[in-house]
């Protein structure tokens, strides 16, 4: 039977610590995966609702954006999947008495926990200027407040459109037109967060900013390294992925600062020997220290091109360019100072070395503990170096996996949601709407927030996620979007960004992955792509939440119409009626989605063309793939300092907290806490169980303080420490970003802890 939500926060401040696990998945999170869902929906719904989740029939899980294979199985979900799709059909309402009895700073107050458990907003709201709560108030009314503000100024640059990566393609490609159509290139979107760096490391060297393989790719593959990444957690699906390789006789390394269960075993739910015994995963694993990842591959690849035969000249001769000034730059690559970067020690590496050189079809994958540092897109060049030079980039069982969060965040890309959009994208966008798009280029995240804070932008709007909470410098995020004379935010459940407004503020619901989308024409499906390219359909099977509730889509449409009015020649009302209709625009003017309607109703949909994978053509400047030889840089650490790097908990998607547990890392009933190597800790006088305040330590001076966390004893790396965001974001200063793509360096932060004192 499903409860009701919280009516207090919970208290968080005595963690318990339990046993770090070595396997993940199980029975254990079968029984959480029931458990949290019959709270949200009851067993019926439960049952209704996962049997749908991931099915050719059914709908796309609002998680992660692993992809599905050909043959499904019954249960096509992960535990985190699964909790994202109950807090989304949950049973809990915030009705418009919900706002009457919390006041705006009541809401300010409480924990993203809190806000997430109360369940899904069923009316549109709007807080006016000076008033002290929301209150409800019409679709009608709602479009014409945005239209009074958009209108009124000065400039279309004045205004922010970010996109959330759940955002489906059909909702970003009306978004994007809008936006070009209103007149701005501002649309920031959470991947400038994520795998900016990915998308900017790629492009230059093999022409596309995406992965290069499939699923069935993975399960070739003769050597898989995972490289700071946690997919346990992140991406429990992977897991299966990586179960079948090892099971074809694939090798994995995993490169990381903290071991994860989930790569040490992987107890498979839906086999009884999966839940016995399981399988271990990784061959070989390089506890690495935080930003180490460039000058580890920058050794290996000078061992490469040492170790005679082992560089695939052919491949490298038709294909590439640049691979002398890559040779020349490794030979002064000095094995002390790699150590010294690394934290790893000579044997270990050699051992790597053995493991890729034995190798035909090696894959590296990839996510956050790669794309957040200063150097994070010449790490990725390296790594892309690494498989140039084994010929591993446009052969079956080989090439580049970015494993992308978010479940369309890659799609929502594809359609155009872009601060620099490529020309050509522009030209076919004006071609077929008969509009002349901005070429100046946007405002990315970080960039948007700047704006906020200067006074350069004055109206931000949000399709989705959580945006305070997601971005960096907690505190100067917080203080420029209070400078917005209007924010509005598309979500289907409340979140921190509710509680920090403009002058006047919106929160428009709309339809969740799970809920049945009717139009004047009839059902209607969405379409998403996930981490490998692969584009289908979405389709829920539940009743709204609300008779109120207006699907993203239709949202974007109508607010178009109010904000551009009768001067627009884009048929805004019929692409609310059949989404259809903007599939056919999209077939016209995104390469790649040709027919797009017929193909996607195929079960299962289809897979974009990607030039270095499909045909070893790589789309770049040079017309081949690029080697790079950029300077080696890993971060500096004074003395009694530790770098620190900001994760997710296991009861957390991205900014959404499912609950306070981190079942694999033996942290519950808390989330303020910080994981110290333990040697570190002695060193620094820090012993388990204390309480301390971590202050980051940036160029411009300013203290930037996280209060009250409890020091856990951890065999994190030498010289790292590890705590979790949002929590942590505080710490983050807006401009330390990676060169190149602006990602904010949230994993290699310099801090220095302070205990307080007594009483």
């Amino acid at each position: 039977m499903a409860t009701k939500p919280p009516t207090g926060d919970p208290v968080q401040d005595a963690p318990r610590i339990d046993a770090v696990q070595h396997s993940a998945a199980g029975l254990p999170a079968v029984a959480h995966t029931l458990r949290t869902a019959q709270q949200q929906m009851g067993v019926r719904r439960t049952a209704r609702t996962l049997l749908k989740v991931n099915q050719k029939d059914g709908f796309d899980c609002p998680g992660c954006a692993w992809p599905e294979g050909e043959k499904r199985h019954t249960a096509e979900f992960c535990e985190n999947g699964a909790k994202a799709v109950a807090e989304e059909a949950t049973l809990r309402r915030v009705t418009p008495d919900f706002f009457a009895a919390h006041p705006l700073a009541d809401l300010a107050g409480r924990s993203g926990y809190w806000l997430g458990q109360q369940g899904r907003i069923t009316q549109p709201v709007y807080l006016p200027e000076g008033a002290d709560r929301y209150e409800a108030i019409t679709w009608e009314r709602a479009f014409e407040i945005i239209a009074e503000e958009l209108t009124a100024l000065t400039s279309p640059d004045e205004a922010l459109f970010y996109t959330s990566g759940r955002t489906s393609n059909e909702a970003a490609f009306l978004l994007q037109l809008l936006a070009r159509e209103y007149g701005t290139n501002n649309l920031p979107d959470c991947s400038n967060m994520c795998h900016e760096s990915s998308g900017s490391a790629l492009t230059e060297t093999i022409g596309v900013g995406k992965g290069s393989v499939s699923l069935e790719d993975l399960h070739q593959a003769d050597l898989i390294i995972v490289a700071g990444q946690n997919p346990g957690t992140n991406h429990p699906r992977m897991l299966s992925a990586l179960e079948k390789a090892k099971a074809g006789g694939a090798k994995i390394i995993s490169v990381n600062p903290l071991p994860e269960a989930g790569l040490e075993r992987f107890k498979n739910p839906q086999t009884a020997r999966g839940m016995l015994k399981g399988a271990a995963l990784t061959d070989l694993f390089l506890q690495i220290r935080i930003g180490g990842d460039q000058a580890l591959f920058r050794l290996l690849n000078k061992l490469v091109i040492e170790t005679d035969g082992a560089v695939d000249t052919a491949f490298v001769d038709e294909h590439t360019h640049g691979y002398d000034d890559l040779a020349e730059a490794a030979r002064t690559t000095d094995w002390d100072d790699t150590l010294t970067a690394t934290g790893l020690d000579r044997d270990t590496i050699e051992q790597a070395l053995a493991m890729i050189l034995a190798s035909e079809r090696t894959i590296v994958c990839w996510a956050m503990g790669l794309t957040q540092h200063k150097h994070s897109v010449p790490t990725i060049r390296e790594v892309v170096n690494l498989l140039l030079l084994r010929g591993s980039i446009g052969r079956p069982g080989a090439g580049v996996c970015p494993v992308r969060g978010h479940s369309n965040v890659q799609g929502d890309r594809t359609m155009g949601i872009f601060e620099r959009p490529a020309p050509a994208f522009l030209d076919a966008l004006d071609r077929e709407f008969g509009i002349t798009s901005p070429r100046h280029h946007g405002y990315d995240v970080v960039r948007s927030i700047q704006a906020l804070r200067d006074g350069d932008a004055k109206v931000f709007f949000a399709m989705g996620g959580n945006f305070v909470a997601a971005t960096p410098d907690t505190a100067v995020t917080e203080a420029a979007m209070r400078r917005a004379r209007l924010t509005v935010h598309v979500s289907t459940k409340l979140n921190r960004s509710h509680a920090v407004t403009g002058t006047r503020a919106l929160i428009l619901p709309t339809l969740g992955r799970t809920d049945k989308d009717v139009q004047a024409t009839g059902k209607q499906f969405v379409t998403v792509e996930d981490s490998m390219g692969m584009v289908h359909s979405s389709r829920g099977n539940l009743t709204p939440a609300s008779p109120h509730l207006l699907s993203e889509p239709a949202i974007v449409a109508r607010m178009a119409r109010a904000v551009l009015g009768p001067s627009s020649t884009t048929p805004w009302e019929d692409f609310e009626k059949d989404y259809a209709t903007i599939r056919d625009r999209i077939s016209r003017v995104v390469p790649g989605f040709e027919d797009f309607n017929n193909r996607v109703a195929r079960p299962g949909g289809f897979t974009l063309p990607h030039a270095p994978r499909d045909e070893r053509r790589f789309p770049t400047t040079t017309g081949k793939a690029n080697f790079t030889a950029a300077p080696v840089e890993y971060p500096q650490l004074p003395e009694g300092r530790l770098l620190l790097q900001t994760l997710r908990s296991h009861d957390q998607y991205n900014t959404t907290i499912y609950g306070l547990d981190d079942r694999y890392r033996g942290i519950r009933g808390g989330r303020r806490i910080v994981m110290i190597n333990p040697h570190d800790a002695r060193t620094l006088g820090l012993t388990d169980g204390t309480y301390t305040d971590i202050v980051s330590e940036w160029k411009d001076g300013t203290e930037r303080r996280a209060p009250g966390f409890r020091v856990v004893h951890y065999p994190t790396a030498r010289g790292c420490a590890a705590a979790y965001y949002p929590e942590t974001n505080v710490l983050v200063p807006l401009d330390a970003t990676a060169d190149t793509s602006n990602t904010p360096a949230s994993k290699s932060l310099v801090v220095r802890f302070e205990t307080p004192p007594a009483g």
